[in-house]
């Protein structure tokens, strides 16, 4: 299948272990049965920007193996939906950004023919986007009547506690520890949602990796203002 050979590499953060439930539990739950047991056709996740979405379908894709395969469809600009060809003997696919080709009529046409080919071959789909299937643009009948059917989870963003307790899990995901005190700091100096975080942390791991530093206020500080001050 050459429309597999894409730069389609999880991250390799994006596991279950550092997604921090809170108020999605069942969605959690729900996801690594389905990528353990593979029961069932599927789910839509949707939820604001940078509330987890992504995050979720490359942990179920990750969980599954080798027969899981996860498309950015946000990401794959420029793409034609020839890219779709084939992906169905990947028994666990998962799209993400959906709404990024809704509204196109060759897109919809050639989604639909994968989740005929997927339903055929009780295959699994995962969808991923900023609203359910009903708000998503999606203007053919016959994909939207086809999306609908699938259970449909919120994925609800995290409060300021919350927020705190899931930067120290990926932390210690990374082999850091982040006193709370130090994730209040970054909560207060940051842009508050968890993909600017997260970046955050990605490069105070690398700082004090390199300074051979804990992730103390003072280093934090220093690292935040030298990061403004080059206007990053």
């Amino acid at each position: 299948m050459s429309q597999l050979a894409l730069p389609l590499k999880l991250a390799d953060h994006a596991v279950f272990e550092s997604f921090w439930p809170a108020g999605n539990e069942a969605l959690v739950a729900y996801l690594v049965n389905l990528a353990e047991h593979a029961d069932g056709p599927g789910c839509w996740l949707w939820g604001a920007a940078a509330s987890g979405r992504s995050h979720l379908l490359q942990a179920a894709c990750a969980r599954r193996g080798d027969r899981a395969v996860y498309l950015p469809l946000g990401a794959l600009e420029g793409r034609t939906p020839a890219l779709l060809e084939g992906i169905a003997l990947r028994s666990f696919v998962c799209l993400d950004d959906i709404g990024r080709v809704t509204g196109h009529r060759d897109w919809e046409h050639a989604l639909f023919d994968l989740c005929n080919q997927l339903a055929d071959g009780g295959g699994t789909l995962l969808v991923a986007a900023d609203a359910p299937p009903r708000d998503s643009g999606i203007v053919l009948p016959d994909l939207l009547s086809r999306l609908a059917l699938l259970p449909a989870f919120r994925v609800r963003a995290l409060g300021e506690a919350d927020r705190i307790r899931a930067l120290q899990l990926r932390a210690r995901h990374r082999g850091l520890e982040l006193p709370h005190d130090t994730a209040r700091f970054l909560l207060s100096r940051s842009r508050r949602d968890m993909a600017s975080l997260y970046a955050l942390l990605d490069r105070l791991d690398a700082a004090a990796l390199q300074a051979q530093r804990r992730l103390t206020i003072p280093f934090v500080r220093s690292i935040v203002d030298a990061g403004r001050a080059a206007g990053e």
